[in-house]
C-alpha cells in the first residue's frame, strides 16, 4: 500500500508539473508547452549554442555592464542604419534581425570588446608594429573606367584634363560623365572613409589612395580587377606621429585580437571560470567543458581522431 502511494504521489506531482507549465501553442492534436519546448530544444546544437551565449552574456554583464551604456549601443546601431541607408531594414530582415534582437546583438559584442580590452596588455613594441601598416582614414573620389586599353586611353586623357584644371569640382564633373561605377558617379566619385583596416577595397587601390597629398590626383591610371582608376584625394590628414594616433592603434590592435579565435577563447575561458556558472540542469553540465577547458576538448578530439 505504501509503495503504490508513493507511486500514485508521483505520478499525481508530474501531472502537476505539466499543469503548471505554461502552453506555447495549441493544436488541434494537442497544446506544446514551456516544458516539452525546452527539453526538445536542449537537445539541438542551436538550442545549445543559445543557451552558452545567454551564459556568457550574464557573465560579460556581471562584470562589464556598466560601461557599456545605450547611448554606446545607439552610437554603433545608428552608424550602421547610416551606412546601409535605405536597405537597412531588408538588410536586418535578412539577417534575421529586428530592431531589438540586433541592439542586443551589438550590445554582446561591446561587452566582449570590454574584456578583451580588460586582459589585453598592450605594449610599446605592440604599438610600434601596429604603426608599420596604420593609415588614418582618408576620404577619396574615383572614376572607374573599362579594364581595357580603351579604359586605359580614356584614363590618360582624363588625368590631362586634370593637368589643366585639378580643382575638385572639374573631378567631380568629370566623374558624372565618364566613370562606370553608377554608384559614386554622380556624387562625384566619392567613396566612404578608409583607413589601413579597410577590407572592401583592393590593395593596389588603398596604396595609391594613401600615397596622394590631399587636393591632389593620380597621374597614371590605376590598374584593378574592376577596370582602370582615376583617384583625387579629397581628404588626407597625413600618417603623422605614433603619439598622435595612440587611441586608434590600440583600438586596431584590440580589433584583430577579436579576430583572433584562439586568442578569444582564453579570454572567454577566463570569464566563465570567473563567473561563478552554476548549471542547475544535469543533462546540460558538461555545456561550457569546450569553453572552460579548450586544451582537454582539443586533446580528446585528437585522440578520437586516431
Amino acid at each position: 500500500m505504501k509503495k503504490w502511494l508513493t507511486g500514485l504521489a508521483a505520478i499525481m506531482m508530474t501531472f502537476s508539473l505539466a499543469a503548471c507549465s505554461k502552453t506555447v501553442a495549441t493544436t488541434s492534436g494537442g497544446k506544446v508547452t514551456e516544458s516539452e519546448y525546452y527539453d526538445s530544444m536542449k537537445k539541438t546544437s542551436q538550442g545549445k549554442q543559445q543557451l552558452q551565449q545567454m551564459i556568457l552574456n550574464k557573465v560579460l554583464e556581471g562584470d562589464y555592464g556598466k560601461k557599456v551604456s545605450d547611448k554606446k549601443v545607439d552610437k554603433q546601431y545608428n552608424a550602421a542604419k547610416k551606412q546601409y541607408g535605405k536597405s537597412f531594414d531588408s538588410v536586418l530582415q535578412q539577417s534575421g534581425f529586428d530592431k531589438a534582437s540586433y541592439k542586443d546583438q551589438l550590445r554582446s559584442s561591446l561587452l566582449l570588446q570590454e574584456a578583451v580590452k580588460d586582459h589585453t596588455k598592450i605594449t610599446n613594441k605592440d604599438l610600434k608594429k601596429q604603426w608599420k601598416s596604420y593609415q588614418p582614414k582618408v576620404t577619396v573620389g574615383h572614376i572607374l573606367l573599362k579594364g581595357d586599353d580603351n579604359g586605359k586611353k580614356k584614363a590618360e586623357d582624363i588625368i590631362d584634363n586634370l593637368n589643366k584644371d585639378g580643382s575638385y569640382k572639374n573631378f567631380k564633373a568629370l566623374a558624372k560623365k565618364n566613370s562606370t561605377d553608377d554608384q559614386t558617379k554622380n556624387n562625384g566619385g566619392k567613396l566612404p572613409a578608409f583607413d589601413n583596416t579597410d577590407t572592401s577595397l583592393v590593395g593596389d587601390f588603398k596604396k595609391a589612395a594613401f600615397g596622394l597629398k590631399q587636393g591632389k590626383f593620380t597621374t597614371k591610371p590605376v590598374k584593378t580587377s574592376y577596370g582602370y582608376h582615376v583617384i583625387y584625394s579629397i581628404k588626407n590628414p597625413g600618417k603623422g606621429k605614433i603619439s598622435d594616433h595612440k587611441a586608434e592603434l590600440k583600438k586596431q590592435i584590440l580589433n584583430e585580437k577579436m579576430q583572433d579565435q584562439s586568442y578569444m577563447q582564453k579570454i572567454i575561458s577566463k570569464e566563465l571560470k570567473n563567473g561563478k556558472v552554476n548549471i542547475k540542469d544535469d543533462d546540460l553540465k558538461d555545456i561550457l567543458a569546450d569553453y572552460i577547458n579548450p586544451d582537454n576538448s582539443k586533446s580528446k578530439n585528437t585522440q578520437n581522431a586516431q
